[in-house]
């Protein structure tokens, strides 16, 4: 577990971030009054989500591999780290649609019925907490892992030649 310290405190940092970011838009009204601007700000949370897989892997190769860390070790760390947050991620989304907004689904069922985006018995489907249980689950996924690559091959650095 040990080895995994970095990446477990990180997952977490992540996961309470993502908490804090849904009760700011439902503070802001994104969840109710601004609902049609819920999916623009929404996705602001990436530049969040990037920053902090950019210094879960910097501390990583700074303080675990002491300032030398590969592209294959930054991105095992990152995956390592994804895996967490894939696990806590429905956690999170119980929390989000059941404690912080309860009446979120409500109101954009509402919206997308209203503006014609969707039929009450598609937007029902859509907007459930099932649904988005398994959209967060392999979103977190599958966008955990891109950013890992990316992150990491930004982040790597290779032990200097000897005799160059």
């Amino acid at each position: 577990m040990k080895n995994f310290a970095t990446e477990i405190k990180w997952g977490f940092i992540f996961i309470i971030s993502s908490l804090l970011w849904v009760w700011f838009e439902k503070l802001f009204g994104l969840h109710d009054v601004y609902v049609a601007q819920h999916p623009l700000y929404t996705n602001l949370f990436g530049i969040v989500a990037v920053t902090i897989y950019f210094f879960a892997l910097r501390e990583k190769r700074l303080r675990y591999y002491t300032g030398i860390m590969t592209w294959k070790e930054g991105f095992t760390a990152g995956v390592i780290m994804t895996v967490l947050i894939t696990l806590l991620s429905p956690l999170a989304q119980y929390i989000t649609y059941t404690v912080i907004s309860p009446e979120y689904f409500e109101n954009i069922i509402a919206f997308s019925v209203e503006n014609g985006r969707m039929t009450k018995e598609q937007a029902e489907g859509y907007f459930s907490l099932r649904s988005y249980l398994i959209q967060a689950t392999f979103g977190a996924l599958v966008m955990g892992v891109v950013t890992s690559a990316i992150v990491a091959w930004f982040l790597k650095s290779e032990p200097a030649k000897e005799g160059v």
